[in-house]
């Protein structure tokens, strides 16, 4: 259980202590992707979607949700973020989203960064899910992360 830094020697859970580690500007890449139905795909790329335009809304909601991940995961810490981006691509069959989310901190961003990909997805299930229950959520990652002690990225 050492290897878990969340868990103390006991395996109680608590928060890890960042205090003695350097700020290091941090990045982090999540992605995932939405695959609905024809109907609810042509209603977003049309923007006749009965409730306005989805991919905006869905946008704000993942960037507002990039800001929150400590008010959600009950060890994370909370994190002054210097950018959040969050692109949504239409395809055939879905919506890819990717978040990249960026801060000059103690510990990594891979949860703001993963948490606006998935309430981005789920603010676009909200806002189709009259015309496509049907749809699946899913093949949510880390993409990459830099800063702190080690990078990362994913190999395809």
């Amino acid at each position: 259980m050492s290897n878990l830094t969340h868990l103390d020697a006991t395996g109680a859970a608590h928060m890890v202590d960042v205090g003695g580690k350097a700020v290091t500007a941090r990045q982090a890449v999540a992605r995932g992707r939405i695959t609905m139905g024809r109907e609810a795909i042509e209603a977003i790329r049309s923007g006749s979607a009965a409730k306005g335009d989805v991919i905006a809304v869905a946008r704000i909601a993942g960037i507002i949700a990039a800001k929150r991940p400590s008010d959600l995961i009950p060890l994370c810490h909370p994190l002054p973020l210097t950018r959040v981006a969050l692109d949504l691509t239409v395809e055939d069959a879905g919506i890819l989203a990717t978040a990249t989310a960026a801060t000059d901190a103690k510990t990594g961003v891979e949860m703001e960064a993963l948490t606006a990909v998935s309430v981005a997805l789920l603010t676009l299930y909200d806002m189709v899910k009259a015309m496509d229950k049907s749809m699946i959520i899913g093949e949510i990652a880390l993409l990459e992360k830099t800063g702190g002690k080690s990078d990362y990225r994913r190999s395809p």
